[in-house]
């Protein structure tokens, strides 16, 4: 048969059919993710065909899209969203180390834990956004602001949960890793951090909302790019259906960087049954 071999799963089938399997089902729950959205989208079209939603107020989506269309083709929303994805990205990524040092320093030692943990646990209770006329008079009205509020937000998530991973790690695996004469070092690599890292990449999800949520506040203070930039001048010229676009660009940003983390999670904790079970299902 010229070497070629029909492979079989576990299950007895043939694994082409397995991996058309999985590709179904992979669809299939696309589709499902879809089916509440897109019947939103076909009741509120319909509601403004009506004449139930006034277009002066809600403008229907098909305004809405239109207007993403117009401002696509100038080049105008292109070059917004990419200064919002950056500062995101510059202050996810602070915030996101920030949190990573700290809770590593907190949950590997109780020194370090008694020196850090009061202080954060007393800041986290602060909401963040209230300090904005603080970061003004601090740091002007630049970005300096826009990217320590951002920072600000995710640090606690990340910090939190990877904390709560350190300290939740297995005692029988630690045990064990010292019966098989692992140094400290290495059963903080091979025993204490994997098992926190499902934690880290939950604190990670919050995190990126956090971020997402803080940005639209932090682009409103004297922005001059950005969607908020494109939501404040549309405010000034009574546009309603270009707010709505930076609205549904805002809510499809944060899905995407959401589902990102959900696609590194099947990467990274592959080697979890529980994980795998869940994943197919």
């Amino acid at each position: 048969m010229s070497g070629f071999a029909l492979q079989r799963s576990a299950s007895g089938l043939p694994a082409v059919t397995t991996a058309k399997a999985k590709g179904r089902g992979s669809w299939n729950q696309r589709l499902r993710r879809a089916y509440v959205p897109l019947g939103i989208l076909a009741i509120w079209q319909a509601g403004y065909a009506l004449g139930w939603i006034p277009s002066q107020s809600v403008p229907p989506p098909s305004a809405i899209a239109l207007a993403a269309w117009q401002l696509a083709i100038t080049g105008q929303l292109a070059d917004n969203i990419l200064v919002s994805l950056e500062r995101v990205a510059i202050g996810l990524g602070i915030g996101v180390a920030a949190g990573t040092v700290m809770a590593l320093i907190a949950g590997l030692s109780r020194l370090g834990e008694d020196s850090i943990d009061p202080t954060l646990q007393m800041l986290r209770t602060l909401p963040h956004l209230a300090l904005i006329p603080l970061m003004i008079m601090w740091f002007g009205i630049g970005e300096t602001p826009k990217l320590t509020l951002i920072a600000l937000g995710s640090l606690f998530p990340i910090y939190l949960n990877l904390f709560a991973g350190i300290r939740g790690a297995d005692r029988k695996l630690r045990e064990a890793a010292n019966t098989l004469g692992l140094s400290p070092l290495e059963t903080i690599i091979n025993v204490v951090l994997p098992a926190a890292l499902p934690n880290f990449l939950t604190g990670l999800r919050q995190a990126f909302g956090i971020a997402w949520i803080t940005l639209v506040v932090a682009e409103q203070i004297n922005a001059s790019a950005g969607i908020g930039y494109l939501v404040m001048n549309a405010r000034d010229f009574l546009r309603t259906d270009i707010i709505f676009v930076g609205l549904s660009i805002y809510a499809i940003l944060g899905l995407l960087t959401d589902q990102s983390v959900r696609l590194l999670e099947t990467t990274l904790l592959a080697w979890r049954p529980s994980f795998l079970k869940d994943a197919t299902r």
